[in-house]
């Protein structure tokens, strides 16, 4: 049995390169790969970085699909089903909308894929495909390894990317991770993290743990760190705000090797952080006392906001930004807030009538950091363009400069040389991703639908 993966691109332009922050490792496609059967012969294509070879001879096509990447998703899978070559998908916005994705391809994966995905593989190869497979409940994280050999002679970013455990147990409005995941962690044991990390040390100088947050549940996390300190790696992950006023973690955090974190501030407005279900950001001491601790420790900080709940006008953002330029921070982002299906956010703005497209993801009006929705502060257009600006800001070459003399920033030579670095590739990217397309603006046709 012949299998290729494919992980879609987010879109193309014609003539111009993907973005290449953008280019990192795909897990999902490894770890699909590290479930699927032995003897099944596996390809994989990236469209980030290559051309898929639709008419390459294949016997099922897998492809994990996110809200962002659905209108791709489709179009490829529309290619391969032009050939009757059947395709499966899954993914987050498999699950958070499997009547939509069940029409463009013949088997839908709702849900984690460790229990159920070597099931499709076998009643594929018995001719007994079904149309929807569903998780219930969280399966074990215990069984599998991602198999990264799909990922020899790929140019991504230099970052290994390792999964220590998956979901988070905040209820956050906006978050489908908690929709998804139903508000709860599972986590992998640690000693196949620790054999997969070694496995990989010497072709990674950094180590990205992709946890949607990976203090969820601090004991376990605390175990995980000391079980890291004699590996001698740099890491960094995303961390909810709460875990920078428990000191034990913290000195976990420098000695096993953190590098950094990322934060989620989400707004300095108390009204906002209300609304999203994230009062417990101003704890102990709020935002200041947390990056105190922090910095205490040496970590720095990739702080992320965010814009256009109902508290949010135009002066929301010059405070902001100088907030995060004045508390040093290493690395942020300024985006406008997004409705994604299945999350109360999206629910709340369909009620009130708010929502400007039925599905933002599919409609040829939009584009990557156009708003979907009517804010209450300002218009949908003053959202976009203050985002914008805030972002021009924060990577400007002075507030670059300032924030490299940060003591925190400069502590580590690694750290210091790779921060100049990293914040041009985002002063880069600051206009290439404003009207982004969502899909291949060069491919013709109406999708393919199941029936």
């Amino acid at each position: 049995m012949r299998l290729t993966i494919v992980h879609p691109c987010i879109g193309r332009r014609p003539g111009q390169k993907y973005i290449r922050t953008w280019q990192m490792e795909p897990l999902p496609a490894a770890t699909i790969a590290g479930l699927t059967p032995k003897d099944v012969e596996i390809r994989f294509y990236d469209d980030r970085m290559e051309r898929i070879p639709f008419d390459e001879p294949t016997d099922l096509v897998a492809i994990s699909v996110e809200t962002y990447t659905a209108k791709r998703a489709y179009q490829i899978a529309t290619e391969y089903r032009k050939r009757r070559v059947p395709v499966v998908m899954g993914g987050f916005h498999a699950t958070l909308c499997p009547d939509e994705v069940a029409r463009h391809a013949e088997a839908v994966v709702c849900g984690e894929a460790e229990l159920l995905w070597p099931r499709v593989i076998d009643d594929f190869r018995h001719g007994r495909l079904e149309k929807v497979y569903r998780q219930e409940g969280r399966p074990a994280l215990n069984g599998f390894t991602p198999d990264r050999s799909i990922f020899r002679g790929k140019r991504y970013l230099p970052i290994g990317l390792v999964e220590a455990g998956r979901g988070c147990h905040f209820k956050c409005d906006f978050c489908a991770v908690q929709t998804v995941f139903g508000a709860t962690q599972t986590r992998r044991p640690i000693d196949r993290i620790i054999a997969e990390i070694e496995s990989m040390k010497r072709d990674r100088k950094l180590f990205f743990f992709v946890d949607d947050n990976i203090t969820s549940n601090m004991a376990e996390a605390k175990e995980f760190l000391r079980a890291l300190i004699p590996l001698g790696i740099r890491w960094v992950s995303q961390s909810s705000i709460n875990a920078a006023h428990d000191e034990e973690f913290l000195e976990l955090l420098e000695r096993s090797g953190c590098q950094g974190v990322l934060i989620g501030f989400e707004s300095l407005n108390p009204a906002n952080l209300k609304d999203m279900n994230k009062s417990f950001n101003t704890m102990r001491g709020g935002f200041e006392k947390a990056l105190e601790n922090l910095r205490r420790h040496r970590i720095r900080v990739y702080g992320t906001f965010v814009f256009g709940y109902d508290a949010d006008t135009e002066e929301s953002f010059p405070a902001t930004v100088r907030f995060a330029i004045e508390q040093g921070l290493y690395i942020a982002a300024f985006n406008h807030l997004t409705p994604f299906p299945g999350t109360p956010l999206y629910a709340r703005l369909q009620r009130e009538g708010r929502l400007l497209y039925d599905a933002w993801w599919l409609d040829e009006r939009y584009s990557y950091n156009r708003i979907p929705f009517r804010p209450r502060g300002m218009p949908p257009e003053a959202l976009q363009r203050n985002c914008l600006a805030a972002r021009r800001t924060f990577y400007s070459w002075s507030s670059i400069g300032r924030r490299s003399l940060d003591p925190v920033n400069r502590s580590n030579w690694f750290m210091w040389r790779n921060f100049f670095l990293i914040n041009a590739l985002h002063r880069t990217d600051v206009s290439l991703r404003d009207h982004y397309p969502l899909g291949d603006e060069s491919w013709q046709g109406p999708f393919l639908t199941a029936n």
